[in-house]
């Protein structure tokens, strides 16, 4: 690891859930790992209800979008990057058919002003209850 090379973690930001820091920087792009909904410092998401198992009952996936892209907004702060700085998002989502046309409408809400590359995908789960994912890379400018 260089320099130019360096983890971002940040207490404002959901913990992972794994062993990884929320984002690297190298050189001058930002890669941020995979950032669900979950609230920082709780498990708890919003907008999902879970059984005593712990497997989703409801969940609300407007709840859900929004505190995702909250998330990669702290996170981009965190690493002295902007929502202007992204330039490819993937996201996943684990049930397109439902879910998509929310989604899109609250992404072009939250992407109006800069609109990075973006692959959404449908899989079958994610580590944690949640039903959308998202993974982000920055430009960064030399500041």
């Amino acid at each position: 690891m260089t320099s130019l090379d360096h983890a971002i973690s940040t207490e404002q930001a959901p913990k992972p859930v794994g062993l990884y820091p929320h984002a690297r920087k190298v050189g001058n792009l930002l890669f941020l790992s995979g950032v669900g909904p979950r609230k920082a410092g709780t498990s708890k998401i919003p907008g999902v209800e879970l059984d005593a198992q712990g497997n989703i009952v409801s969940y609300d996936i407007e709840a859900q979008c929004h505190s995702v892209f909250k998330n990669i907004r702290t996170i981009l702060e965190a690493s002295n990057a902007t929502w202007m700085d992204l330039v490819d998002v993937t996201v996943f989502l684990t049930n397109m058919n439902d879910d998509f046309a929310i989604y899109n409408r609250i992404y072009a809400e939250y992407f109006s002003d800069n609109q990075p590359c973006r692959t959404t995908v449908e899989i079958n789960k994610l580590p944690t209850p949640i039903a959308i994912e998202l993974k982000c890379i920055a430009a960064l400018s030399e500041k």
